[in-house]
């Protein structure tokens, strides 16, 4: 049974409502990845819009957490894939960087625009043989240098390739041994991208995996006090994530979910929805 399914379960068998409904589903909140603090106060709330409204069944208090949840996310811009744009794709190994480039670069084609991929994760061979095999796959430039090299350079050579008016993706390395190791790489690209585009849109965007929990959570804290991170791409989200972390983006990071990655097809990614995603969290 997935954690959705479980909370249509959980107010499916409750007729009627009481101190404990809300008590227990603080409980089941935290289970399907949300914050203590965070589960506590949104069932508290809950339970006060439930007895001014005297809601007295299980269906509409479920409709309710619906509503809260949904203000509870932040909703993103519509991104805007404009000529010259540099996006940089954030995050540790293993998070689905390489493939949600080639995604993004897939959105790119299908908008008429011309993307340019950036192997900018030189500590890893295999991920440069990946976004190469990306590049054959979509008829997309990718540009590289050898394993080992200045991930800056990379990015450098990727804006020159796009030539103001194609869109840079950028894959980077997500095994950095220290905070200020990543402080100090993300500098170099920042002054790359100054210097080389100083009028294009550039978005630094952080891939996380859904089935990771909290741990993205902390994972997002931790490049959010790094870097200026304008938004999250969320990826595997599918039915074996829980999916009550990306709340605690929003409401204690105050990062937008930008686009959600549900399969390993180039079509898999789509504009985050609050509402849609709300609903579906609770299982309407």
């Amino acid at each position: 049974m997935t954690f959705t399914e479980k909370l249509k379960n959980f107010f499916g068998i409750r007729k009627t409502v009481s101190a404990e409904l809300f008590e227990e589903l603080a409980d089941v909140l935290v289970e399907g990845d949300f914050g203590s603090a965070e589960a506590f106060k949104i069932t508290e709330d809950l339970e006060t819009v439930c007895k001014k409204e005297r809601i007295g069944d299980g269906e509409t208090v479920r409709q309710r957490l619906a509503a809260m949840l949904e203000d509870i996310l932040i909703a993103p811009q519509a991104p805007n894939f404009q000529s010259g744009t540099v996006i940089l794709l954030l995050g540790i190994n293993g998070v689905g960087k390489t493939t949600t480039a080639a995604k993004l670069a897939h959105m790119c084609l299908d908008k008429g625009k011309t993307p340019v991929l950036a192997a900018a994760d030189t500590f890893r061979a295999a991920a440069i043989d990946q976004l190469k095999i990306h590049g054959e796959r979509l008829g997309v430039r990718v540009v590289a240098h050898q394993r080992g090299g200045n991930p800056a350079a990379v990015i450098y050579d990727a804006i020159e390739a796009a030539a103001g008016t194609g869109i840079v993706i950028a894959d980077t390395a997500g095994r950095m041994h220290t905070k200020s190791a990543l402080v100090e790489e993300l500098k170099k690209i920042d002054r790359v991208v100054e210097s080389k585009a100083p009028n294009a849109q550039y978005l630094k965007w952080l891939a996380l995996d859904a089935t990771t929990g909290r741990n993205a959570v902390s994972q997002a804290e931790v490049f959010k006090e790094a870097v200026a991170v304008g938004g999250v791409v969320l990826t595997k989200a599918d039915s074996s994530a829980k999916g009550g972390a990306i709340f605690s983006l929003s409401s204690s990071l105050k990062l937008p979910v930008v686009f959600v990655c549900s399969g390993e097809k180039y079509g898999d990614i789509a504009p985050f929805n609050p509402k849609a995603y709300a609903r579906t969290f609770v299982g309407l």
